[in-house]
């Protein structure tokens, strides 16, 4: 017998028989008007629910999820990881407190320190010196940071990095409650962990006071669905709430809110099957893959995740991208030196398989001479903070020819993928070290990303004072 998902079935029961609406959205799944998209349109209020929201079938969806995930409070987004992360920067500390945060943070939690007003404090993850990719950060660097700063007010980390490498939590859960702040994770890329014995326990469970995580990346949601799950104690679930509402819109899609309840039916449901699944799945393709010569795939923590490091393979991921694209398969990332396909637990023996043949494929038809990866060199620059993000947020800005920019405060971010770790964030002093080795990077082939200029022939600099 299938779980009870309240809001998942308002929606279907709204959507066989929605009357003759007087409400928004405009479209009003008309005939004639309204295609097959609009059809599945409509809101939370006068629609899952009605104008008063009495039937509380979001609450009653959220409730059973944070039961799941043994959280003491959750609340469903629409607005994807990155309005969570940005809530629990607000709802976990004052503007001006430092907190601890991994370098390996989302673009998102920039925004949430920008506009909680907080100034980070930062930890490093270790980086295979092999593929140039991120790993965990030492359970040890966190503990000497909380140390040696007794003013830090909370800890951030992302577990698991987007290649799937997790730090180990439990310690550093440990540390961070010795010092009576929070741990808080970012695990975007981790809504399937804990629901299967061969997966990793999800952060909740390792420890964590709260977590974001994005049901519709490796679970079944509707883009943009994502769940916040935190517990009391050393967070304040009351403020949470409001900086959650606070950033939240007033019309949310009861679709994308319905297909998160709908998601965690399904995983509690069948996690365990359909996950196993996949698990071998992926674990096959590691097998045929890693007889490729030259082709590195990457020992992930999570074992859905598949990271491929072609370097060695002499092959440029771009021209094998272009070899998939024609066959009809699309990646998630892709580099000159790295792909990325996501295997979750919709895919099939079929789909796996196609993949992997067009890889053999394309990386036999595109094999060159063995190169070293392109990511060597950034990961290991120390930034020069200057000032705060918000405060170089808000500060005048101009962009500036790169060799200009040396000695100047950033006002962009710059992080190579691979890793994915910034090399230069807002508030950091542009060094002639870092910006050499980042033009190094990106005359190389690397993606460096988050900054409007990619070639780092400018940068966007704080404005000096006349």
């Amino acid at each position: 017998m299938a779980s009870d998902a309240p809001l998942a079935d308002a929606v279907d029961a709204f959507l066989r028989d929605p009357g003759t609406t007087f409400t928004v959205p405009g479209h009003k799944r008309a005939a004639g008007i309204a295609d097959a998209l609009l059809a599945r349109d409509l809101p939370l209020v006068s629609g899952a629910d009605d104008s008063r929201l009495s039937s509380d079938v979001l609450g009653r969806a959220e409730r059973l999820a944070a039961r799941l995930w043994g959280a003491d409070l959750c609340r469903f987004s629409v607005a994807g990881s990155t309005h969570g992360n940005q809530a629990l920067a607000l709802g976990a500390a004052r503007p001006g407190d430092r907190v601890l945060v991994a370098r390996t943070l989302h673009k998102s939690m920039f925004g949430g320190l920008v506009l909680a007003g907080l100034d980070p404090v930062w930890v490093r993850p270790q980086v295979d010196p092999e593929t140039g990719l991120a790993l965990g950060v030492p359970a040890g660097a966190v503990s000497d940071a909380l140390a040696a700063d007794p003013g830090l007010r909370a800890v951030f980390l992302v577990e698991p990095g987007y290649v799937g490498m997790l730090s180990d939590i439990e310690p550093i859960a440990a540390a961070a409650h010795a010092a009576s702040v929070p741990l808080i994770v970012d695990q975007a890329w981790g809504a399937h962990l804990g629901f299967h014995p061969g997966l990793p326990r999800h952060a909740l469970d390792r420890g964590a006071d709260a977590m974001v995580t994005s049901t519709h990346k490796t679970l079944t949601a509707f883009t943009q669905g994502s769940v916040v799950l935190a517990r009391g104690g050393l967070l304040d679930l009351d403020r949470l709430e409001e900086a959650f509402e606070l950033l939240h819109t007033t019309s949310p899609s009861a679709a994308i809110l319905a297909s998160s309840d709908g998601a965690r039916r399904l995983v509690e449901d069948r996690g365990e099957e359909l996950l196993g699944r996949a698990i071998e799945l992926v674990a096959d393709a590691r097998a045929r893959l890693r007889r490729i010569d030259g082709l590195h795939v990457s020992e992930a923590s999570d074992p859905l995740k598949l990271v491929l490091g072609l370097a060695g393979t002499g092959a440029d991921g771009f021209a094998v991208e272009a070899d998939l694209l024609a066959a009809g398969l699309r990646l998630e990332m892709t580099d000159r030196d790295t792909l990325v396909p996501i295997v979750t637990l919709a895919d099939s023996e079929g789909t796996v398989a196609l993949l992997v043949d067009a890889l053999e494929r394309s990386i036999a038809a595109r094999r060159g001479a063995p190169r070293p990866p392109a990511a060597s060199s950034v990961w290991s620059l120390e930034p020069v903070r200057a000032m705060s993000p918000r405060e170089a947020f808000f500060a005048p800005r101009e962009r500036v020819p790169a060799e200009r920019a040396v000695g100047r405060i950033a006002a962009e971010t710059a992080a190579p993928y691979p890793p994915g770790i910034p090399a230069l964030a807002p508030g950091e002093v542009v060094t002639g070290e870092i910006l050499e080795a980042l033009r190094t990077e990106a005359r190389a082939g690397t993606r460096v990303a988050y900054c409007a200029d990619p070639t780092l022939e400018t940068l966007l600099v704080v404005a000096e004072r006349g």
